[in-house]
């Protein structure tokens, strides 16, 4: 190795290293899950060891809080990196009022995190009487007049319509999809969401962590967790070694070029320009080449095989398929162009589904990896 590829090496390897090592782990201190890339506190950690949209705090109770909008907060449970899921929960413990209070509303465009599932539900407002030894309700919503339902099963809110009252229906995020629950549920599970960029699920999988590349910002690297695990004192003493080094070093390397230029220039002739040439022909190239990126979902042709169905006035479906997209809880309307996964049938927007594929070769709802079927358009009345 030569002076230039050292010089290359500390010039630019050095900095993108304390970059990542830079960015310590952090947590709530009443919560035992770690924060990290992605996800970033602001008040503890840099803006170069998150990405946007991932911030979090830690509120007076030593908790990890989200918002997802201006107005809607919640408590975070877990964090899965290698899944990309974050787990929410309501400060209140009544994440069914949140649901009726509008979070279906919610634009979740405006947010890098999805429902994982969702589920029309149905709100029933029966006499407590009534309900009280029969179906479980909804305790912080019922009160000594009324107890409150939630169901997801169309017979069930026909057979109870007649002595209680329907609220409204909801499409609902949880985190198992029942469609063929028969009786009521009092949704006490987490909001389970989900996220797609950044794609860092493949460096968790590998046993390696998510950053960032350089201080730039650009573009996404994994990292060997050593370099989040030392201790601050090691990273300290790292930084000041190279701090006082490289100048040093530099020095060094500049003598030398100029020892070796001046012994070089003493010994060159006229008759000797051959060697000059071969001095050009070996200075180092290429330097900036990377290794190709790794694809973790399906590729193009594969997506595409996938049959297309078009709605038709009634918006029927073949297979085991609701009148919503799970993906976008938007509701179908004619004309519509949907994907269906083969073999289990579920069918989603073409745009959201197709997004899904190009990182998670499974289906969203019931997780099976299907394989390519012949790619037609399909109009469906």
């Amino acid at each position: 190795m030569d002076f230039s590829h050292i010089f290359l090496f500390f010039l630019f390897f050095f900095p993108t290293l304390i970059t990542a090592q830079s960015c310590s782990v952090s947590k709530c201190i009443n919560d035992d899950f770690a924060i990290r890339f992605p996800f970033r506190i602001p008040d503890q950690q840099p803006a170069r060891c998150g990405y946007p949209g991932f911030n979090l705090a830690c509120n007076k109770a030593g908790v990890t809080t989200v918002n997802l909008s201006a107005s809607e907060y919640f408590l975070v449970r877990g964090i899965d990196y290698a899944t990309q899921q974050i787990q929410l929960y309501d400060s209140d413990d009544c994440l069914p009022r949140r649901f009726l209070q509008g979070l279906n509303k919610l634009n979740f465009s405006n947010s890098p995190f999805i429902p994982l599932f969702s589920q029309n539900i149905t709100f029933l407002s029966c006499p407590p009487q009534f309900t009280m030894s029969h179906f479980p309700i909804i305790g912080c919503l019922s009160n000594s007049t009324n107890s409150i339902l939630a169901t997801s099963s169309t017979s069930f809110v026909k057979s109870m319509s007649t002595s209680c009252t329907i609220m409204t229906t909801l499409p609902v995020p949880v985190s198992n999809p029942d469609e063929t629950n028969q009786f009521s549920t009092n949704l006490n599970g987490d909001l389970v969401l989900t996220w797609y960029s950044p794609a860092c699920g493949i460096c968790e999988t590998e046993g390696r962590l998510c950053g960032y590349k350089s201080n730039s910002g650009q573009g996404i690297a994994c990292f060997d967790k050593y370099t989040s695990e030392e201790n601050n004192g090691l990273r300290v003493l790292r930084i000041i070694c190279v701090v006082i080094l490289l100048p040093t070093l530099m020095c060094v390397i500049g003598l030398g070029c100029f020892i070796c230029m001046a012994k070089w220039s003493y010994s060159l002739t006229d008759g000797r320009g051959n060697q000059v040439q071969h001095r050009q022909q070996v200075n180092p190239a290429g330097s900036d080449l990377e290794a190709p990126s790794r694809l973790s979902g399906l590729n193009e042709s594969t997506i595409e095989s996938y049959q297309k169905v078009i709605l038709g006035e009634s918006r029927r479906l073949p297979g085991p398929n609701g009148t919503t997209c799970p993906i976008c809880l938007g509701e179908y309307l004619t004309k519509d162009t949907v994907r269906c996964i083969p073999e289990c049938k579920h069918c989603f927007h073409v745009d959201c589904i197709d997004q899904w594929l190009r990182v998670n070769s499974s289906c969203p709802l019931c997780r099976n990896s299907p394989n390519p079927s012949p790619s037609h358009l399909t109009p469906i009345s």
